[in-house]
């Protein structure tokens, strides 16, 4: 057998990794000068692999021209193939390393915008004290879009509000937080602490846009309380700060959790609180990873973690 030629099971050749990431570099520059550049490889080298790739595969990946490079029809078809392939080498490359060193190399964590805020600061600094070689990389997206990434790769691990009920998702619950509802400075409801669930059916309500997860438990939390679903509700923010400053407007009301409370309020003396009677609404964080993932045991030990720094927050830890 010549050394270098790849042989499937059938004794057919095979491509190698550094014909496919030739090809791939020059079909993203379609100039072999640049594309030779960009991987670290000498030109001839470079026209060589992708010269063996087409003779391999039996069919013409490039039209050269002598002022420049062209895909072919079947070129523009087997560029994004070649490309998956270089992707799931790396994935398969990021696993072992994951495997052979926990908590080191990059960890994609996907957050929601009502949790990224308010705990970030406690889940950076755990990771910084307990995991200085991890490269942590935080991505903000509503919950669809997080399940979205997880399914198809893109991210790791997310933080969100559960439960999921997604297949092949796996959620490590943190803690649980009450729901606080934030009122104008001179509502009726503003300082008190027994306030009942039935109260809900009739406020001016302030929610959050469609697609945030905190709109539907919030929305869950009126229907619980007898609100009808054709009662009025004002969506109006696509954020919590501004759900906070149209309250302080005197539009109306809004629930918060316990967590957001502090940042959201603390420097608005146009606001007031109250909190339920128990047992007071609430919503579950967790991790949630795919499941059966390579790092399982690593996020399960971030969430051991996260729980024990999350103590001094206003939660009720798992």
């Amino acid at each position: 057998m010549t050394v270098g030629r790849s042989l499937g099971r059938n004794g057919a050749r095979q491509p190698s990794l550094a014909q496919l990431r030739a090809f791939v570099a020059v079909a993203e520059h379609l100039h072999f000068r640049d594309a030779a550049a960009d991987i670290g490889m000498s030109q001839p080298a470079l026209s060589g692999a992708v010269s063996a790739l087409e003779e391999t595969l039996g069919v013409q990946l490039l039209e050269r021209t002598t002022r420049k490079v062209l895909l072919s029809p079947a070129g523009e078809r087997l560029a994004g193939r070649a490309r998956a392939v270089l992707e799931a080498v790396g994935a398969l490359l990021e696993e072992a390393d994951a495997v052979r060193a926990p908590f080191t190399g990059v960890l994609r964590l996907g957050v929601i915008p009502t949790v990224a805020p308010y705990l970030l600061p406690t889940v950076l600094r755990t990771v910084h004290e307990r995991y200085p070689d991890l490269d942590l990389q935080v991505h903000e997206e509503q919950t669809s879009s997080l399940l979205d990434g997880l399914a198809q790769g893109r991210l790791d691990l997310l933080l969100l509000a559960v439960p999921l009920g997604a297949p092949g998702v796996t959620e490590l619950p943190l803690f649980d937080e009450d729901f606080v509802l934030v009122t104008p400075r001179d509502h009726w409801l503003g300082g008190r602490g027994d306030i009942p669930r039935e109260a809900l059916r009739e406020l001016d309500l302030l929610l959050l846009d469609e697609g945030h997860c905190l709109r539907d438990q919030a929305l869950d939390i009126c229907r619980e309380a007898g609100r009808e679903d054709g009662a009025p509700v004002t969506t109006s923010a696509a954020g919590l700060s501004t759900l906070v400053q149209l309250v302080a407007g005197g539009l109306g009301v809004t629930l918060l959790p316990r967590t957001a409370l502090q940042v959201e309020t603390e420097r608005n003396d146009q606001l007031s609180t109250g909190c339920f009677a128990e047992p007071a609404p609430a919503r579950r964080i967790a991790l949630a990873m795919r499941s059966g993932a390579a790092r399982q045991e690593e996020f399960e030990e971030l969430a051991k973690a996260l729980r024990s720094a999350v103590r001094s927050l206003p939660v009720r830890v798992h």
